[in-house]
């Protein structure tokens, strides 16, 4: 027996119901119209999964529902069972839920078992895990579901949705990830179709450890695994990265890109239920195991896949290779779709970095660039949403296809700046003009002497003391104090710049000022705060500088930036210090530290939960082309430096996630920070309550 089943990548945005409930609305279409008699969709998907405290408030799970009845009066759940992501409340305790709806009634709740509160989640902070296991008991709905519905109450809890030729069940994100899966389970009771709908953020080298957890569920104890995620940012500094795949006994049928600039990506297969029988059937320790199962609760519908019995059945979707990305294109790729997000949806008129020559900033632009680059590749393509987002750029009679070549449309929306001085070099000032022309970029070189001078001259005429290099017999104090005169002032000029520069060239609005630090400079501390690595956001804040470093050499071939290859071979410099016949300023030297061991102290301090003592019992065995003194000293000397300059997480520019060691200081207040400032559907709310007050009070 066939059955055509659909999942789906939803590019949600956190507390974007208006839009939410579109995207949902078209993914459920789509899939029907691919003759999926099933559609699942990603975790909290009318909600937008990184609301984090706004899941606190009334108004959230209120609006959740006003988009499900929109969804289900709608007409789109006839002829397809659809499993919807949303926030809902039971017993005054807040639960994160599918929702199985068909024909536009509800046919079962299903509450989270497991939830995700370690590295970038804390889900316990606005959900309860449902306890009292595969049971149900009456959800009373809300009145304009009963009066949609017709029906007051309906099943929350864990059940099996019985249709009248297979058995399905749903888990949710997290539940895949952890030893005791619920999907052991439902194997084992007879589940033969187990949807995920997940909210899951990329990471570098994470998918490969997604992909196999997702074909050892289906492997195993055999059986069909659909998975659907969200795809793009929701809000927040996670990207979440799509990759929508179905499995079936072990092999993946079908599977959703990565890395994309669609708003709705749906993914179908034809399954073969019989082959899933065949499959359980011939392992004979899989049925003794089965027969002791607990049962799990059936809901049973008026439904089935097989639809006509007395047709030809379509073939079935055949086996393939899933496909991912080496991390130097997940860099390419996931930074830029988090840009492009961010653009359209906060209306910016661009961006702006100031473009040191370095490879840091240099980065930044390249991964602009490969933004471009995408979304110059959609508008050849004729992708709608991406074309009808780019048309706030375009000059008067001009067409959206002036876009299809990528360096037009990087001198639209990305400005940048070589801030130098008397200690900057040549070098860097052409290895930058060099990648702006590449890119596109529109881009200015100044040079800010005066301003420093100024700032010195003003110091000294109220101290009546004037400070000194190093270089020149200066302290230390003084060596830092007058190089964060030049850094804190590029960062103040970026902001100048950034918001006159649309003024100068006569076009609406400001630009975002993009930060230019790495997490490993983030852990070291070594960053000025409120320096030109400061930012509004910043897209490699959690990309370490060796994987940056083999990007740009990938960048250099695949994205056509020749100016890469001798950014990526000169050696890191601030360029703060005056440069002499026998000093040179190196950013290695200044921390005292290599880049490399300072990634290994990020890996142990946060991966392997290592103190000062572990670490160096760890390090001491790893490092043996060194002394045991030398490897104390170097521990010591980054755990100083580590504590010194902590209060400097709390100011990070926020920044995109790629690297589990990140030193991110998550805010205490969990709330995302790109809102969408129409708020159209809550403001909507807002004034139709003010109508029917007024009403009464006539």
């Amino acid at each position: 027996m066939k059955a055509v089943l659909a999942t789906c990548n939803l590019n949600q945005w956190s507390l974007d119901f208006e839009g939410n409930t579109a995207r949902i609305i078209e993914s459920i279409e789509i899939a029907k119209a691919r003759g999926a008699r099933y559609r699942l969709g990603p975790e909290l998907e009318i909600s937008g999964y990184s609301c984090e405290d706004h899941f606190l408030e009334l108004d959230t799970l209120q609006h959740s529902w006003e988009s499900l009845a929109c969804i289900l009066k709608g007409g789109h759940t006839d002829g397809i069972l659809c499993d919807i992501g949303m926030p809902v409340m039971h017993k005054n305790i807040r639960y994160n839920c599918r929702v199985f709806v068909f024909d536009g009634e509800i046919l079962l709740i299903r509450p989270k078992m497991v939830l995700a509160s370690d590295g970038n989640y804390r889900e316990h902070r606005w959900f309860t895990a449902w306890t009292h296991g595969w049971t149900t008991e009456p959800y009373t709905l809300p009145r304009e579901i009963r009066e949609l519905t017709g029906k007051h109450k309906v099943p929350i809890g864990i059940a099996g949705i019985a249709t009248a030729d297979t058995l399905l069940a749903a888990e949710t994100c997290e539940e895949l990830f952890v030893p005791m899966s619920p999907h052991i389970q439902f194997g084992n009771a007879g589940v033969e179709i187990i949807g995920n709908g997940s909210g899951s953020h990329h990471e570098l080298r994470k998918l490969d450890t997604r992909i196999a957890l997702i074909r050892n569920a289906s492997a195993k104890n055999g059986g069909v695994y659909l998975y659907a995620n969200q795809q793009g940012c929701d809000g927040g500094r996670l990207y979440f990265d799509g990759c929508a795949l179905i499995a079936q006994n072990g092999d993946i049928l079908a599977q959703g890109s990565q890395f994309s600039l669609k708003d709705v990506e749906v993914v179908t297969a034809t399954v073969d239920l019989h082959a899933v029988r065949s499959y359980r059937g011939a392992k004979a320790s899989r049925a003794v195991q089965a027969s002791q199962t607990e049962r799990l609760p059936e809901i049973e519908v008026d439904f089935g896949f097989d639809t006509t019995p007395w047709a030809p059945a379509p073939p079935a979707s055949r086996k393939i290779e899933p496909h991912t990305h080496i991390p130097e294109e997940e860099i390419a790729y996931g930074p830029a779709c988090w840009l492009w997000d961010y653009l359209r949806r906060s209306g910016a008129a661009g961006y702006f970095i100031p473009l040191s020559g370095g490879a840091d900033s240099g980065a930044v632009a390249t991964l602009v660039g490969s933004m471009c680059q995408l979304v110059a590749k959609a508008i050849r393509a004729k992708d709608a949403s991406v074309t009808r987002d780019v048309s706030r750029w375009l000059a008067d009679n001009e067409t959206p296809d002036v876009f299809s070549d990528p360096c037009v449309l990087a001198n639209r929306l990305l400005y940048t700046c070589y801030i130098g001085t008397e200690n900057s070099s040549r070098e860097t000032r052409k290895r930058a003009k060099q990648l702006a022309e590449q890119i596109g970029s529109d881009h200015l070189d100044i040079n800010m002497d005066g301003l420093v001078n100024a700032l010195q001259s003003l110091f000294t005429r109220i101290t009546h003391r004037k400070p000194k290099f190093k270089v020149e017999g200066g302290s230390y104090q003084e060596n830092q104090a007058l190089q964060n005169i030049q850094a804190r002032l590029r960062m103040v000029l970026s902001y100048l710049f950034a918001q006159m520069m649309p003024w100068v060239r006569n076009r609406e609005g400001t630009l975002l000022v993009l930060g230019t630090g790495n997490v490993d400079e983030a852990l070291r501390g070594y960053l000025t705060k409120y320096d030109c690595s400061s930012g509004d956001i910043n897209p490699i804040g959690g990309i370490s500088k060796l994987d940056l470093r083999r990007f740009l050499k990938w960048a250099e071939h695949h994205l056509g930036y020749a100016a890469l290859g001798e950014i990526v071979e000169a050696p890191p410099t601030a360029e703060l210090e005056p440069i002499t016949e026998t000093y040179t300023q190196t950013d290695e030297d200044d921390m005292g530290m290599t880049y490399a061991e300072l990634s290994r102290f990020g890996q142990l301090r946060k991966m392997e939960q290592c103190g000062p003592v572990r670490m160096f019992e760890r390090l001491v065995q790893e490092w043996e082309h060194i002394p045991p003194r030398e490897v104390a000293e170097k521990v010591k000397h980054f755990f100083r430096c580590y504590a010194i300059n902590r209060h400097k997480m709390t100011t990070l520019t926020p920044s995109y996630h790629a690297e589990s060691y990140s030193p991110d200081d998550n805010r205490f207040d969990l709330r995302q920070f790109l809102y969408n400032t129409r708020w159209t559907w809550q403001f909507r709310d807002i004034d139709a309550r003010v109508k029917k007050l007024e009403e009464v009070q006539q």
